[in-house]
């Protein structure tokens, strides 16, 4: 089934779309939460910066008791469906500019349902398109998973051998990363910031990003030297990651190309990545 009717209400659009200027502060803001200097005015926003511009900014009343949007694009598929974010693709065309206007338009592109080990699972991909100067700088695929109230965490497995790192980054996660994290990007998913609301799902502590993990194996990359425009940057959350601890990513040798993850302090990969030549 192909179809974003599922996430809007009657008389809702089926997109998304918003048209904002890309300002400095914003980079600020993420560049001290993750303690490093910010661009200039006169840079290109880095690689997946773009999480924290271009957000939609609903109303408390339009919020669930979860902390997330109950209708609109994306929403939960049916009442009390627990969402979990499981992956996505970014390809760069272009980087965008700062004091330049940028549009997203966003639009649910696919949705299928599938009976898992822990219970039915609803999996939706959002895709969003961002154009600055009237062409496409960045294509946006996020896949995000429903599962049923009461249901149990599906089983994640981690155990086959990596390849030995090249080159790692850590960041030391705390409640008050995982706060600031939610607030740059206008997330209020209760399961990052209330611990009580988190055990409700069946989480051992609060729940780390999985973007803030996707957005540190973006870093060691691009940190590393390698552009990230003119790719296609994949990745995918393999295990959820909980509770104050460093999480460490790593870049991976492979003759295909560049590839990254990440682990938590008991050595445990929770997110993988991979970086090739975008498809046209």
């Amino acid at each position: 089934m192909t179809s974003s009717a599922m996430n809007a209400l009657p008389g809702e659009p089926e997109t998304s779309t918003r048209t904002e200027l890309i300002t400095l502060e914003p980079a600020e803001a993420l560049a001290g939460m993750l303690d490093i200097d910010a661009p200039s005015a006169g840079d290109e926003l880095p690689a997946l910066w773009h999480w924290i511009y271009l957000l939609e900014r609903r109303r408390q009343s339009d919020l669930g008791p979860d902390g997330h949007p109950s209708h609109g694009i994306p929403a939960p598929p049916g009442p009390g469906r627990l969402r979990m974010f499981a992956g996505g693709r970014v390809s760069m065309h272009t980087p965008l500019r700062f004091r330049q206007p940028a549009t997203r338009t966003t639009r649910v592109i696919r949705t299928a349902e599938k009976e898992g080990k822990s219970g039915p699972l609803t999996f939706v991909t959002v895709r969003s398109d961002i154009e600055q100067g009237g062409r496409l700088a960045i294509a946006d695929e996020q896949d995000i998973v429903y599962r049923a109230p009461g249901s149990t965490l599906p089983a994640k497995s981690n155990t086959a051998e990596t390849p030995a790192p090249m080159g790692s980054l850590a960041l030391d996660v705390d409640s008050v990363v995982l706060f600031r994290f939610s607030a740059l990007t206008y997330n209020a998913h209760r399961i990052h910031y209330d611990s009580a609301y988190a055990a409700q799902e069946g989480y051992p502590g609060l729940v780390v990003h999985g973007p803030l993990q996707a957005l540190m194996m973006g870093e060691l990359i691009r940190r590393s030297g390698v552009p990230l425009v003119g790719q296609e940057f994949a990745y995918r959350l393999v295990a959820p990651m909980f509770g104050e601890q460093r999480l460490t990513a790593a870049l991976n040798s492979e003759e295909t190309g560049v590839s990254a993850q990440v682990r938590d302090a008991t050595g445990r990969v929770t997110a993988t990545s991979t970086l090739r030549p975008w498809r046209t």
